[in-house]
């Protein structure tokens, strides 16, 4: 069958937010798979905000995505054509780099086959049971390293990785705040959540409302925005307080570097340990963390949500501009085509 690939290609490096100026939409036909290769169909597209990361000539933790290559991106999807032992049609796959587009030729060695969850749906591979939920595990768990009654402070708590900190969090007996945009956001943290207390960075003082909500201060930061809102958190982390670096999305839309915290000495008065972490560091545990997260979905203990915007490929560079105005609840994916 001669299938017609969709694939958005990098023209140039944005400026500010992404538009669809910087790339480009473009139709090429698929090329059958060789041998020790699968031909997927991708069903949903992940948009983080490490995206618009890979945009960017900046220093990161991968190479940024070439002018004139196909857009980098995690997905799900169905193998349609098999080369490879153990992989057959109808699989459901994380392809080894799913890309921006329709169609993705993966080396079998670097896919991973999905084993159906009951109950679960496909989309909590990319949220939940995928790269979201290992960020939130080890990030917490490995570098926050949190203690019963510890106070942990999360920003864009109601964020995919955010809101399952902060569940986490209370699981490992911590005092948990939250920090979100708007009162329905705050609402489902101190609501279904069960957070302690909720900030609304859009109608208060970010510091104002830590003072009242942990007077004695936070032990744990587990920080993904940057800017202001970090300051205001690193400011109260008290003795041997630990900040887990995992993003700094307020500051990716901007050229130059991305600013630190105010008062360095900061660090070295309290004790502090502020470390950095990525999630493929810790890919060779994912079996360790999806075990226990598995089992905290079971039992009621973690929630989450996945937010699915609709209309297909052709609507990525609109739909990833969600991550920076806020308008989505929960983990932002795209559907590229129907289930099968």
């Amino acid at each position: 069958m001669d299938r017609l690939n969709q694939k958005w290609i990098l023209q140039h490096r944005p400026a500010g937010g992404v538009s669809a100026a910087d790339l480009e939409l473009v139709h090429a036909p698929v090329p059958p798979p060789r041998d020790g290769e699968l031909l997927v169909r991708n069903l949903y597209l992940s948009l983080d905000p490490t995206n618009r990361l890979w945009m960017s000539a900046r220093e990161q933790y991968l190479p940024p995505v070439g002018i004139g290559e196909v857009m980098r991106g995690v997905t799900v999807g169905v193998v349609e054509e098999s080369r490879a032992d153990g992989f057959a049609p109808g699989d459901i796959v994380m392809p080894g780099e799913g890309g921006w587009q329709l169609y993705t030729i993966s080396a079998a060695r670097l896919a991973r086959k999905l084993k159906p969850v009951p109950g679960v749906p496909l989309t909590a591979h990319l949220s939940i049971l995928g790269p979201t939920g290992l960020t939130a595990y080890f990030g917490l768990l490995e570098i926050g390293q949190p203690k019963p009654g510890e106070v942990l402070v999360v920003s864009a708590a109601a964020g995919a990785v955010g809101s399952a900190v902060g569940q986490i969090g209370k699981i490992m007996g911590c005092k948990v705040i939250g920090i979100a945009g708007g009162p329905a956001k705050c609402a489902w943290l101190t609501g279904a959540l069960g957070f302690d207390g909720a900030v609304d960075y859009k109608a208060e003082d970010v510091g104002a409302a830590l003072d009242r909500l942990c007077p004695e201060g936070v032990d744990i930061d587990f920080e993904n925005v940057g800017g202001t809102i970090m300051n205001a958190v690193f400011e109260r982390l008290r003795q041997n307080g630990r900040m887990a670096l995992c993003g700094m999305i307020a500051g990716y839309n901007d050229e130059g570097p991305l600013p630190g915290p105010r008062d360095f000495g900061r660090i070295l008065m309290q004790r502090l340990t502020v470390r950095g972490f990525i999630v493929i560091d810790y890919l060779p545990r994912a079996r360790e963390a999806f075990t226990r997260l598995g089992q905290w979905i079971a039992e009621g203990r973690l929630k989450w949500k996945d937010h699915v915007v609709e209309g297909g490929l052709a609507g990525a560079p609109d739909a990833l501009s969600r991550l920076f105005t806020g308008n989505h609840d929960g983990k932002l994916l795209l559907r590229i085509s129907p289930e099968p």
